[in-house]
């Protein structure tokens, strides 16, 4: 259940819904003595939190006071309701959510890791090599970790030389196989 974007040239022909709840960031610690968070968010597009007047942390609905920006694209927030430091340092691994239905629209070709988790994965020739897992984010690109029907995992670049088609209707990532890739 992540809200992290991902980018590519790959085909998709539907969005599937799913999930009522999407994973913005997650609070890594307190900022300063008044209560600030420093969130590590979870899409390419940071703006997205000064839109939002109240997110979820975990099932608590908050109001956003403040946001600025910190070094390492980390987002800076104040909550209303957090006035300290301690209050703050409570709040640290928990993740920020919002309703699916406030998402904001996607551009063709991009996905909500949510809907991308629990696809299945076959080859170019249609066998079934695994499920992704996960989506691990890099700076050069996206790493897609797949588990393969005998229980191993492997890792694939998400990228259009790796990545063929994404179908949501079908719920299946096509993939081209290089030697050695699934070990």
């Amino acid at each position: 259940m992540m809200t992290i974007i991902i980018k590519g040239k790959v085909p998709i022909y539907r969005k599937d819904v799913k999930m009522e709840k999407l994973k913005l960031g997650q609070i890594v610690s307190a900022v300063g003595l008044k209560g600030e968070l420093k969130v590590y968010p979870f899409t390419d597009y940071r703006e997205r939190f000064e839109e939002l007047e109240s997110l979820f942390i975990e099932d608590q609905l908050v109001q956003i006071e403040k946001v600025r920006y910190g070094n390492n694209n980390v987002v800076i927030l104040k909550i209303r309701g957090v006035d300290d430091r301690t209050a703050a340092d409570k709040l640290r691994g928990r993740f920020l959510l919002i309703d699916r239905k406030n998402a904001r629209e996607l551009p063709e070709d991009t996905y909500f890791i949510a809907d991308l988790i629990g696809l299945t994965v076959v080859d170019d020739q249609d066998t079934v090599v695994g499920t992704l897992v996960e989506v691990i984010q890099n700076k050069s690109q996206d790493l897609y970790e797949i588990r393969t029907t005998q229980g191993t995992t492997f890792l694939l670049p998400a990228v259009e030389e790796f990545v063929l088609a994404i179908d949501m209707n079908t719920r299946r990532i096509k993939i081209h196989v290089i030697e050695g890739l699934i070990s």
